[in-house]
């Protein structure tokens, strides 16, 4: 004898909505409480050296240019009108010297064309020591 026979089986449901409220308040917890690292935070170990003092021999031919791209070479301004010229102007300025060091001092507004323009310039004219002046905040 079967008295269930008429009667219906309900099947077993699992309620999803409070699983789901659970992950969603461990997610928010873990989002509120990790911290993240920053790109500014690293931490690196830069190479050292000992370098020898400047020989006061070489000549210093000072070049600057400023965010107007105005150039000078040894406080004298000068007007920028292709690459050729700016080398033999920086020959000029080296006399007879053969490879003197070529400090840029430029403009940290100055565009970056113009300051390859003078590394072109001195590549021409055949100096290879060319130093980048900045200042300490």
């Amino acid at each position: 004898m079967n008295f269930q026979r008429d009667r219906v089986r309900d099947e077993p449901e699992i309620n999803l909505i409070p699983m789901i409220d659970v992950f969603l308040v461990i997610i928010i917890f873990l989002m509120v409480t990790t911290t993240y690292a920053k790109f500014s935070e690293l931490h690196i170990n830069l190479p050292q050296a000992v370098g020898e003092g400047a020989d006061p021999q070489i000549k210093r031919i000072n070049v600057s240019v400023d965010a107007s791209e105005r150039y000078a070479i040894n406080d004298s301004i000068m007007a920028f009108s292709s690459v050729q010229n700016m080398s033999q102007a920086l020959r000029a300025a080296a006399g007879g010297q053969k490879d003197p060091n070529i400090v840029i001092d430029a403009d940290a507004k100055a565009t970056h064309q113009s300051v390859i323009n003078l590394m072109e310039a001195a590549r021409l004219a055949g100096y290879g020591r060319i130093i980048f002046t900045t200042s300490r905040k």
